[in-house]
């Protein structure tokens, strides 16, 4: 099939038009993709050139009008992406190849598996899938750049991707998925007996610690509660040193205060009373289907706190909102102990040296089924009824 298709490159978001770019993004779809984020992200120079992220995205024009979009940004290194390609790196050393820069297909910081080209309804999404991995190859090729790599992709644009020749790597996620529960009693059914009075006992100790948890949602969220939840999760991320991850500003809280970002955001605030001076807070984002626990901090040294706060509240309220799914985050094996699952998600690959790009074919199906024999493994460990 022949379009006549106009390819454009932008080096800011702000190229493209908030209304052209959500257009192509279902309402109902990822808030990480959302323009205000993406723009949010870039205004308060939580990424920027100087950090090592250049936006450059992808959109496909027909008849003056877009109709396909790719979310892409060139790196200088491989922090803020949570899949960690420490053997991509080595081999490409080993090959003298310079790794670096990379482009990426993701939505900058945020571990969310959803990554995919946008397609405008209608047109054939393979076709067109093939049609924006042709344009990167060329872009990349012209530009010496080593690879391109779409993180966190969404299963259901998978098989586009791999239709195109990218190759397929399995990482470990975590997800909490809903078996029907009502109450948190019901999820606390899915448990052994002795799991479900270890995290009994952790609730009923941040109640012997005279801590109230409110959930605030909408207009509950002013600018003084990003503002304290940034500080908060500043100070999470300086307490692990140089591996603290810290990366948004508090600028970038302070836009969150936009009411089309507002309004997917769930703060859960743990206080003695007064619910406008916390002692600690987690960061969520929701949409009809799931929550993402994204930040969290607190300024005491309360046992089992962070628990109550990143995965049992948020469940709590999942549960009582109808939400089927709940992505906890990335890292940390606790997690399985608490109710999550080990689940595979998958990045696509695209290699422009022929033996870097052979030497990764070969050893991908080896690596993945390791890895999903370690997940495997992982939930075999699970505490939950037999």
């Amino acid at each position: 099939m022949k379009y006549q298709i106009k390819a454009c490159w932008h080096k800011s978001i702000k190229e493209i038009s908030e209304n052209q770019w959500n257009a192509l993004i279902d309402k109902r779809y990822l808030p990480f993709y959302n323009w205000n984020w993406l723009y949010a992200l870039e205004k308060s120079e939580s990424i920027s050139p100087k950090y090592g992220w250049q936006a450059i995205h992808l959109t496909l024009w027909e008849n003056n009008k877009i109709v396909a979009l790719a979310p892409l940004y060139l790196k200088s290194h491989s922090y803020g992406e949570f899949i960690f390609d420490n053997i991509f790196v080595k081999l490409s050393i080993q090959l003298g190849l310079q790794y670096y820069p990379k482009l990426i297909g993701m939505s900058p910081l945020s571990p969310i598996e959803g990554y995919r080209f946008f397609i405008a309804k209608g047109k054939d999404e393979e076709e067109f899938t093939k049609i924006i991995l042709k344009v990167i190859d060329d872009f990349a090729i012209k530009n010496k750049i080593l690879s391109c790599n779409f993180l966190y992709v969404d299963p259901t644009w998978k098989k586009y991707g791999e239709s195109g020749n990218c190759l397929a790597w399995i990482n470990r996620h975590s997800l909490w998925s809903s078996i029907g529960e009502k109450t948190f009693d019901d999820y606390l059914q899915r448990f052994n007996s002795n799991q479900r009075r270890n995290i009994k006992r952790e609730r009923k100790s941040i109640k012997k610690s005279n801590l109230i948890i409110s959930v605030l949602t909408n207009d509950d969220i002013d600018l003084k509660m990003l503002r304290i939840m940034h500080d908060f999760y500043e100070n999470h991320c300086a307490r692990w040193g140089e591996w603290g991850s810290k990366y948004l500003t508090n600028q970038f809280f302070e836009q969150l205060e936009n009411k089309s970002l507002k309004e997917n955001i769930v703060l859960f605030n743990a206080h003695r009373g007064d619910n406008k001076k916390p002692v600690a807070m987690s960061l969520c984002l929701t949409n009809s289907e799931m929550l993402w626990g994204r930040y969290w901090g607190s300024k005491e040294e309360i046992q089992n706190l962070h628990f109550e706060l990143c995965y049992y509240s948020p469940i709590s309220w999942a549960i009582k909102k109808g939400i089927q799914k709940f992505d906890p985050g990335a890292g940390g094996n606790h997690k399985i102990r608490r109710g999550f699952q080990a689940i595979p998600c998958f990045s696509l690959h695209r290699w422009y040296n022929a033996n870097m790009n052979n030497i990764i074919k070969t050893s991908l199906p080896k690596i993945n089924k390791l890895i999903m024999e370690e997940i495997n493994a992982i939930n075999d460990k699970a505490p939950f009824q037999i």
